[in-house]
Parts: C-alpha cells; sequence; structure tokens
C-alpha cells in the first residue's frame, strides 16, 4: 500500500524560506503528478502547483509564481516544494497528492481524483 509523506514546515519570518519536502512510499513517481494543496483555518482548500514528473510539466498559480519552485530527486521519490519570499498569506496546512498520468498540468482535480494525500505539514508566517 503506497503513501505519501509531507514534512519540512514550520514557522518562519515574512520574507523568509522554507522547503516542503513530499516523499512516496511503496511506489515511485515515475507516471504520476504531485500537486500541492494548502488550507488556511476557515478557508477552502486551494491549489498551488502542479509537477508531472515525466516530463517535469510544471504549474503554478499566480500567487506564488516566482516565489515557489518544485523539483524532484534522482531516485523519483521525493518532490520538493522550495518556498521563497514568504508572506503572512502563505500559511496554512499543505498537502501533497498523487495522481497517475496526469493529462493536464495547468489544472487541479478534485479531491477523489487523486491516487494518494499525504497527512499534510502546518507552514506559519509570522513575525
Amino acid at each position: 500500500q503506497g503513501q505519501l509523506v509531507e514534512s519540512g514546515g514550520g514557522l518562519v519570518q515574512p520574507g523568509g524560506s522554507l522547503r516542503l519536502s513530499c516523499t512516496a512510499s511503496g511506489f515511485t513517481l515515475d507516471d504520476y503528478a504531485i500537486a500541492w494543496f494548502r488550507q488556511a483555518p476557515g478557508k477552502v482548500r486551494e491549489g498551488v502547483s502542479v509537477f508531472r514528473i515525466k516530463d517535469a510539466g510544471m504549474y503554478y498559480v499566480e500567487s506564488v509564481k516566482g516565489r515557489f519552485t518544485m523539483s524532484r530527486d534522482n531516485a523519483k521519490t521525493t518532490v520538493y516544494l522550495q518556498m521563497n519570499d514568504l508572506k503572512p498569506e502563505d500559511s496554512a496546512v499543505y498537502y501533497c497528492a498523487a495522481v497517475l498520468r496526469l493529462a493536464v498540468v495547468d489544472m487541479f482535480l478534485k479531491d477523489y481524483e487523486y491516487d494518494y494525500w499525504g497527512q499534510g505539514t502546518q507552514v506559519t508566517v509570522s513575525s
């Protein structure tokens, strides 16, 4: 049974950086796409970015473009979300989700369409 585990969250001051990790166990990410989501208290979960591993296709929502960058490790088991110039409005629980053979990279699927979800990691941006 495969699973995803996020890590790397924490408390950071505005303008600071964090790198989140999303690690797959029980499967490799070769034919998967990883989507990052976040959910702030009292708000609807929103999509942040998508990384299709096979061809390195990427998509970022406008609010994080130029500040967030995704990458992966050589073993294709971990995807990273490097978050720079963090703002208080970036505070949320961040989740990663994996879906097999994503056709269109610049969109987010419905929750149930993802094959795996991580448990989430808290990011707090505050002075």
